[in-house]
């Protein structure tokens, strides 16, 4: 990382308020270049939090932006930070049209040439993509980075969502630290008027999102208010981000876009739905092995980019008329993963679908075998949304693989190149109505070690006959014959996430499948009788045709800048302490009870002091525990707390929310929820919410960037 402190231009830092046509103002702060004429502006808004949470982040990029001649503006979203109104639905008409609304304002300052970008990360993304979807006149191109916004849509299955197979891990985390995150007050440093007024409306708006999708968000979700016995079911329906199978009001974007993904988390199938969906000379796609995050904030330097460089020839071309080359270079870039030094490397198409990769099937051998994963099958999932911590990422899947029925390949004398979404076809019989099944696809080394690659899941319909046992094998691939996402009698298809990988020769491919994936997804609530006939069943992989084929797209120009530059940051100091840190990720098993939990700690709560004084420590702690003889003692359960503090002015105010997620005998479980909100010692909101959800399918709600 190259911290850069000399631009071509001096820049200048101001806050200020966005009036919105209902009077409500937004906090904004920009940074732009001083002593110029008019230029274009580049705009960031979200719920994130200026003044505290996004404030490292912004000052990283946004000092750059406008030093090299940009108007940067980094807006928060109605009811969130310390401007005006109570939290919306995220990516909700309400939100995308006060989006439109700054995009307008900004587009009228005298300093703007009234041409305006969007960027965004998570949630943002998808918000800014829905603003595109038809893109206000100012508004000529976005950047969406893990535009993870419609999970489960059509056209993605078992993608975001996993098939819609019941989400468990994802639901609890991002409704406990969505409402964590909405509760926070406003700062009185930076808050026009009464800033603890202003913060018991909004906590009055508040419900928990646990049906949250495009178009639903924290003051519009089901449940009942135990404290005043009201109750609201209104429902979030999910949609299709950026494509022109459906966006916000069912357009497509008409913004350039320049789509980003990782291949670790949620939102790379958004980006190859951009890519295929949008006109070729105003999009390129580019998914690479960070988390999620900006590019250029990967973990691992090895996989960082130049990202704000990229952005800069993107924003030149489309904001300034410059001829940076964007649109000579691949459509697509992928960041091809796999073991040696061919493996690790940066592969480009200049056309998505490529014409050089072609669906193979893979048939599988063997008898028909029983499906009997114990129900802790998946606590070697990992984080459902890895941003770069320590254990996010799923570890050896060996102890996986042996919970699951597996299928291999070997791998000859050429690799075996997969470039897209691979998915599986399974003809599964038996009594297993409501049990998830989970696909992995795996890369097995010559030692035994197995990474994962792709994965999928969805939720059986009701059971059909029964079946006979017996032991799986490989049989041998030959060309797709075109199921159109469809299969036969008893059959299913399991869409897989995104791959972009090398099986090297000597390695294996190999396919895993369970009937369990705990604590990603719910167990069946009963007994599972599954059994699955390879006659009918395959792996189908989308593969770089011939041996060496993938050198063709490959040897395309597609690596993005090597180094990534940032502005110096604000000063935000971490104090140490002679506790030491908690585990990231603990998975225990109670051997007499037979009791197998994963305990997460997304958050460690150390105080974050921020150059004004402020201090802000956010802690989180998930566990998801289950019974391997009982699916009904599924359990999971996190405490989310937030403090901010000022101590040369006495605030301290404080944050708490407890939520639990548990299955029974029917096809729901039972959601609960605690918001308890402090300034100093005095308790200002505490309030409990119950709810029945569907065991699935329904949208997660959308990761904050």
């Amino acid at each position: 990382m190259r911290i850069r402190t000399d631009f071509p231009h001096e820049v200048l830092v101001e806050d200020a308020r966005v009036p919105l046509p209902d009077g409500i103002a937004l906090h904004a702060r920009i940074w732009r270049p001083v002593a110029t004429g008019p230029v274009p502006a580049v705009l960031e808004y979200a719920p994130d939090r200026l003044t505290d949470a996004s404030a490292v982040r912004d000052g990283e990029r946004h000092p750059w932006y406008a030093g090299h001649g940009y108007a940067c503006v980094r807006v928060d979203a109605r009811g969130h930070g310390s401007g005006g109104g109570v939290p919306g639905p995220e990516g909700g008409a309400g939100e995308v049209a006060d989006g439109r609304a700054v995009v307008g304002w900004l587009a009228a300052r005298p300093w703007c040439t009234g041409r305006v970008g969007m960027i965004g990360l998570g949630s943002a993304a998808a918000t800014a993509l829905r603003i595109a979807a038809p893109a206000p006149a100012p508004l000529r191109a976005v950047v969406a980075v893990c535009p993870s916004g419609a999970p489960g849509a059509p056209g993605a299955p078992g993608e975001e969502a996993l098939g819609g197979a019941g989400a468990a891990q994802g639901l609890l985390a991002e409704v406990s630290e969505g409402l964590a995150h909405a509760a926070r007050p406003p700062d009185p440093r930076h808050c026009e008027g009464d800033w603890r007024a202003l913060w018991e409306t909004r906590l009055e708006a508040l419900r928990p999102p646990w049906r949250t999708g495009p178009g639903a968000g924290p003051t519009d979700t089901g449940g009942t208010d135990t404290d005043t016995d009201t109750e609201n079911t209104g429902t979030g329906a999910a949609d299709t981000v950026g494509t022109d199978t459906g966006s916000a009001g069912s357009s497509p974007v008409t913004a350039a876009v320049l789509a980003v993904g990782s291949l670790h988390g949620p939102g790379s199938g958004t980006v190859l739905r951009l890519v295929e969906g949008l006109p070729p000379d105003r999009v390129r796609g580019l998914l690479g092995a960070w988390q999620h995050q900006y590019p250029d904030r990967a973990e691992d330097p090895a996989e960082a980019v130049g990202f704000l460089q990229e952005t800069l020839r993107w924003w030149d071309h489309w904001l300034r008329g410059r001829d940076t080359g964007v649109l000579t270079g691949p459509l697509l870039r992928w960041r091809l993963g796999g073991a040696g030094p061919e493996g690790a490397r940066w592969a480009a198409s200049e056309r998505w679908p490529s014409p050089r990769v072609a669906e193979v099937r893979w048939t599988l051998g063997g008898g028909p075998v029983a499906v009997a994963s114990p129900l802790h099958t998946g606590v070697d999932a990992g984080r459902h949304r890895p941003v770069g911590h320590a254990g996010d990422l799923p570890p050896d899947q060996r102890e996986e693989d042996a919970r699951s029925v597996c299928f291999e390949f070997p791998v000859g004398a050429e690799p075996v190149v997969v470039l897209g979404r691979p998915r599986v076809v399974l003809r599964v019989t038996g009594s297993a109505a409501g049990a998830p099944v989970a696909a992995r696809l795996c890369d097995v080394a010559p030692d035994g070690t197995s990474a994962l690659v792709a994965r999928g899941a969805l939720r059986l319909p009701a059971a059909g006959p029964g079946g006979v046992g017996g032991k799986g094998r490989a049989g041998g691939p030959h060309e797709a014959g075109g199921e159109g996402g469809t299969a036969g009698p008893g059959g299913v298809v399991v869409g897989l996430t995104p791959a972009a990988h090398r099986f090297a020769p000597g390695h294996r491919v190999r396919l895993a499948v369970s009937g369990a994936y705990w604590p990603w997804l719910w167990p069946a609530p009963g007994p599972v009788d599954l059994v699955l006939d390879p006659a009918g069943s395959a792996l189908v992989l989308p593969m770089c045709g011939a041996p060496q084929a993938d050198r063709g797209d490959a040897a395309l120009p597609g690596a993005p800048a090597a180094e990534p530059e940032h502005a110096a940051p604000p000063l935000v100091s971490v104090p140490g302490t002679l506790d030491p840190p908690p585990s990231r990720l603990l998975v225990t098993r109670d051997v007499p009870a037979g009791t197998w939990t994963v305990e997460a700690v997304p958050h460690r709560g150390r105080p974050h002091v921020h150059p004004d004084g402020l201090e802000y420590t956010e802690e989180a702690r998930e566990s998801y525990t289950v019974e391997d003889s009982d699916p009904l003692s599924a359990r999971a359960r996190s405490v989310h707390t937030i403090r901010l503090h000022r101590p040369e002015t006495a605030w301290d105010v404080r944050v708490e929310v407890r939520s639990e997620l548990r299955c029974d005998g029917s096809d729901q479980l039972a959601a609960s929820a605690e918001l308890v909100c402090l300034d100093g010692r005095e308790v200002v909101f505490h309030r409990t919410w119950e709810e029945r959800l569907p065991r699935g399918p329904y949208p997660l709600p959308r990761p904050p960037g």
